[in-house]
């Protein structure tokens, strides 16, 4: 029975990650030319930064703006650019898109080589760093080292920039778009990160995110690899539940964080075990031990012939 149950899960997997691969186009109309503008754009404001002013150009304008609206709005956003987050709102569309969570995998792996590998190369001095503590408006954890580029910047950009990718109306590019820059600003918002740093670090993670969805066209093996897809999604359930008792330093974000750890949580649980579990106890009841047995393999097709 045992035996019977693992196989009907593992071929229900199966049936549903192809038949949310085939929800994605492989090629979505516009999603290159949308995250071109976007890296850009980035790019320019970066150059435009440094040579208008420097590396730390901008910081104090910006920083004393974001001073003026509530702590938590920026706490708020600034935890979208955690590496947790993002894993976690991906659980909750994961098994009906998961060529776009494959992609989101894909391109955080790339996105981690450019931040993980800048960082150490500049070893730059964040604001906490360079200024007195009564200079500036600092929110939660006064990080020091390490401030190019934002990697909140870049994960913002990698998981917004992938949606962007995909998304069909351009009502929703735009949203996430503003989402995606609204994250990486708050990192200046809450005192922990130079604008250029922002600037390289969403030009970065725009760049993975095109990456991403590019590697995932080409080598689409998470998209419909049963093993493979579910690796990745418990890795994602591990960093989701770290969101049930770890704020990261945002005090305000903590139960928004919770929440949310929760709620992805279920939504996998429900997605990947209970529904299909039910769906089992239905079938075995209509048709027995038989309806559990592998499929015979049916004939094969020839492919048609384009045109």
């Amino acid at each position: 029975m045992a035996e019977g149950l693992v196989r009907f899960l593992r071929r229900d997997l199966r049936e549903a990650l192809e038949a949310g691969a085939r929800r994605t186009p492989l090629n979505p109309p516009g999603g290159t030319a949308w995250l071109s503008r976007w890296a850009w754009v980035s790019l320019i404001v970066g150059l435009a930064l440094l040579a208008a002013c420097g590396y730390h150009a901008g910081f104090e304008r910006l920083n004393g703006l974001a001073a003026a609206s509530p702590p938590w709005v920026w706490q708020w956003l600034t935890v979208l650019g955690d590496e947790r987050v993002p894993f976690a709102l991906s659980l909750l569309f994961s098994l009906r898109y998961p060529r776009v969570f494959w992609a989101l995998v894909l391109a955080a792996l790339v996105a981690t080589a450019y931040s993980r590998g800048l960082k150490p190369l500049f070893d730059a001095t964040r604001p906490p760093g360079v200024l007195s503590e009564d200079a500036f408006n600092l929110i939660g954890p006064g990080h020091r080292r390490g401030s190019f580029p934002s990697g909140h910047s870049v994960t913002a950009a990698v998981f917004f920039g992938v949606l962007v990718y995909y998304a069909r109306r351009v009502e929703f590019r735009v949203l996430l778009v503003l989402l995606g820059v609204l994250a990486g600003l708050s990192r200046v918002a809450v005192g922990v990160h130079w604008p250029v740093d922002v600037a390289a670090g969403l030009l970065g993670g725009v760049l993975a995110a095109w990456v991403g969805a590019r590697l995932a066209a080409r080598w689409p093996v998470g998209a419909t690899d049963a093993s493979v897809h579910l690796a990745f999604v418990t890795l994602a359930c591990f960093l989701t539940l770290t969101l049930t008792y770890w704020d990261g330093g945002y005090r305000d974000a903590a139960t928004l964080l919770r929440f949310l750890g929760v709620a992805a949580l279920i939504s996998a649980a429900v997605g990947y075990l209970i529904l299909p579990l039910a769906r089992w106890v239905r079938v075995s009841a209509r048709g027995g031990p038989a309806a559990t047995r592998p499929r015979p393999p049916g004939p094969r097709l020839r492919p048609r012939p384009p045109g």
